[in-house]
Parts: structure tokens; C-alpha cells; sequence
């Protein structure tokens, strides 16, 4: 992974001014993620199912004796399904969320961006490529790209999780 500036043509004066961002791919769209929330970017590894989860929960992994849950993004988001080609080799990036550590498996992983904090706009009032913006904090141009950056304090909400597992569970009754 490179480190870059994303936003060509700015001045970057002062530092507390860039944020440092991580670029990933899910569906063909580019997403960020602020990289003080980054532990770690794996590779895929072996998940263990959990039953009576939510579908968009994987399973847990083990990694180096914690026990992470592993979360589809995709599916968490509500995106359209992988094709084969889509992805040959998913990543999982390990995220420390307000003390709460997940797994997120996405498409894959671009690049370490620095993004001048006032080149992040609003997220606007609508959907963005079918995903609600209720999980989207800002939004900035790289290249000619839109990079959505996504609020992982919404998504992983536990308390959601629980009534889905519970929802779950009287359907399978």
C-alpha cells in the first residue's frame, strides 16, 4: 500500500489539518476509513460460523489468542453479492471502534491516503450507490473518484445486532 496525498492542488499547511485515511473497494465503490481506527489489514483467514447471527455476521477468527467477530461489508450495508470476479481474494480490515474491535471483509484495500480535513464535505440526503447515508459521515473527491468515508460507529451498532439475532431467531421458530 502507498501512502499518498489524495487531493492534488491543495496546500497542505498544518498537519492536524490532514487526516490519514485507508482506501478500500466494496462493489466497485471507494470508501475510507480514518487509519487511527486501523489495528490491523489481513488477508482472508480461516472464520469460524457463530449460530443464530445475523447474516451479515461471519463468524470469529482467533487472531493471536483475542477472539475478533468478522463482519461482511457488504452484506452489513446492504450492497449487491461479489461475483467471483468481483473478488478473488477478499481482505479483512481489523478496526478498534470506541473500544470495540471487529473484522471487516471487503473487496480489497487500495492505499494510505492524507486528505486535507476540509476537502471532506457533508454526506449528502440521499442514497449513494444504494447505501443509506446514514452510515456515510463525508464524502471527498479523490482522482476523479467519489470516496464515501464511513461512520463505523453506525455500523456496528450492538444493539442492533441483538434484536436482529433475536428477530432471527423467532423466524427460524
Amino acid at each position: 500500500m502507498n501512502e499518498t496525498f489524495a487531493v492534488s492542488g491543495e496546500k497542505l499547511l498544518e498537519a492536524e489539518d490532514i487526516i490519514q485515511m485507508v482506501g478500500f473497494v466494496l462493489a466497485g465503490e471507494l470508501f475510507g476509513v480514518d487509519i487511527l481506527t486501523v489495528q490491523e489489514i489481513l488477508k482472508q483467514m480461516p472464520i469460524t460460523s457463530i449460530p443464530d447471527s445475523p447474516d451479515f455476521i461471519e463468524g470469529v477468527i482467533n487472531l493471536r489468542g483475542n477472539i475478533i467477530p468478522i463482519i461482511d461489508l457488504r452484506k452489513r450495508l446492504n450492497m449487491s453479492k461479489a461475483s467471483q470476479k468481483d473478488v478473488e481474494e477478499p481482505w479483512t480490515i481489523i478496526l478498534n471502534v470506541g473500544g470495540r474491535v471487529a473484522g471487516f471483509i471487503v473487496d480489497r484495500v487500495t492505499r494510505v491516503m492524507k486528505i486535507p480535513a476540509n476537502a471532506i464535505q457533508p454526506a449528502p440526503d440521499m442514497v449513494l450507490s444504494a447505501l443509506k447515508t446514514q452510515y456515510i459521515s463525508g464524502v471527498c473527491k479523490i482522482d476523479n473518484q467519489l470516496m464515501a468515508v464511513l461512520d463505523f460507529h453506525r455500523i456496528l451498532v450492538v444493539e442492533e445486532f441483538k434484536r436482529m439475532g433475536a428477530q432471527k431467531r423467532q423466524q427460524d421458530n
